[in-house]
């Protein structure tokens, strides 16, 4: 059975930020922002007095019994109008985020907090916070927190298109169109603070972002044991930013233009996966913190615990000598590769060959089952008039997914690197281990 080269990289170690979330009390007094985006208790009429009363502390002393919950007054309680697809589209997004389980089975509720502006829901797994702003109608604000995914679930099987929600005690009404359902509302006061902060450190293009992030993603791995590998690299330079992943066989990167200096971090693979998800056009603001990025948007604020660890130095294992140049349409040879590899040695890698002579490129993979082979007229230049060598066919396919148009098959030998990437210089790159002759 062929074997891989030896990986990329080594083996580095990496250990995970404790997640530290507190907790609110249930009978604190009402939260309100403050500078740096935390949350600050309000003083209350009592509280902003100097000194109490004697016949407050007196009072306080006499005390016996919990004081009796605030009653709601009939027409005076929650009630909002929202479209069900504006309430749909953030649903969708913090579903994704929250757990459907938990040890923490207040991990599996939203936070809906109703102000004049529209509602804010929010939600956390404790490694991504989001929230999410949708406009609405609202008549005496207040907040709650509900089953996540069964109010996510019921918005959905809703008729029509405009959703009428109301806190009537413990009970939050879903309406429209002549369905009426209740659900049961959860302990608000022991639900996890969420803070987000209110000052950028740096701006990038939202949708360069996420493009970039996307185009790599594929590369990072997935195995337990490999540690920093799980990441994606996020680095500043002078005009540019990289994004950059690595599973140790094969290295993906991205460079996006941008004139913010920023931070080089590693964020787990999984929360760009939200991230992507959740960036559209616009800005995207970045601000820092111990272990955390958190990411603002017009419609979404997030943060992102983030990994510990040194990334490899990715940069000695891209070729810089190349021999032969091999270029062609990006989707006819994702199509011959797809072709061939139905044939390819699951068991020895998803070995398919690469032959390089004479203008053409021919590919041929063989398992237990029979052999393929495939002939593609190519532009071919370089010191080197023929090289035959080997990849991982799902590496290349993984590879070639990115690009559009024209695509460069860099090569420096039959036992080095080789490197993809589009013709037009778009920033993205390749580089992929080749497999043993």
């Amino acid at each position: 059975m062929e074997q891989f080269d030896p990986p990329l990289f080594s083996t580095f170690y990496i250990e995970f930020l404790s997640t530290g979330k507190g907790m609110l009390h249930a009978r604190s007094p009402v939260l309100a922002p403050v500078p740096g985006g935390h949350l600050a208790h309000m003083p209350t009429q009592e509280s902003a007095t100097n000194k109490p009363s004697a016949a407050a502390k007196s009072s306080r002393k006499a005390a016996t019994k919990p004081p009796a919950p605030t009653l709601i007054v009939p027409g005076e309680h929650l009630h909002v109008q929202v479209t069900k697809r504006t309430l749909s589209e953030a649903l969708g997004l913090l579903e994704r985020v929250v757990p459907t389980r938990s040890t923490n089975p207040l991990l599996t509720m939203l936070r809906l907090d109703a102000s004049e502006a529209g509602l804010t829901l929010s939600g956390t797994n404790l490694e991504v916070d989001l929230a999410c702003f949708a406009p609405a109608e609202v008549h005496h604000p207040q907040s709650l927190v509900v089953p996540a995914h069964l109010f996510a679930q019921v918005v959905r099987n809703m008729n029509g298109e405009l959703i009428e929600l109301s806190l009537e005690g413990t009970e939050l009404t879903v309406r429209a169109e002549g369905s009426d359902f209740k659900l049961q509302i959860g302990d608000l006061g022991a639900y996890p603070p969420l803070t987000f902060p209110q000052v950028a450190d740096a701006v990038v293009d939202a949708a360069a972002l996420a493009g970039a992030l996307g185009s790599v993603r594929y590369a990072a791995s997935n195995e337990a044991f490999q540690a920093v590998f799980r990441g994606i690299k996020l680095e500043h330079q002078a005009t540019f930013a990289r994004v950059v992943a690595s599973d140790g066989y094969r290295v993906a990167l991205c460079d996006f233009p941008t004139t913010e200096e920023g931070r080089t971090l590693i964020i787990p693979a999984r929360s760009v996966d939200e991230l992507v998800r959740v960036l559209r056009d616009g800005e995207a603001r970045f601000t820092y913190g111990d272990g955390q990025l958190s990411v603002t948007t017009s419609r979404i604020r997030m943060n992102l615990k983030l990994l510990d660890g040194e990334f490899p130095d990715y940069d000695r294992v891209i070729p810089k000598e190349i021999k032969l140049k091999v270029t062609l349409p990006a989707a006819m040879l994702k199509e011959a590769v797809g072709r061939v590899s139905v044939l390819a040695d699951r068991n020895a890698n998803n070995r398919i060959e690469f032959l390089v002579s004479g203008g053409k490129l021919r590919l041929a993979a063989e398992g237990e089952y029979g052999r393929a082979q495939d002939l593609l007229e190519v532009v071919q230049s370089g010191a080197v008039p023929t090289m035959s060598l080997a990849f991982n066919a799902r590496h290349v396919l993984d590879a070639l997914t990115p690009i559009q148009g024209e695509v460069e098959l860099l090569l420096s030998g039959p036992t080095s690197p080789a490197i993809l990437q589009p013709v037009d210089q778009s920033g993205y790159r390749s580089v992929m281990v080749t497999l043993r002759v």
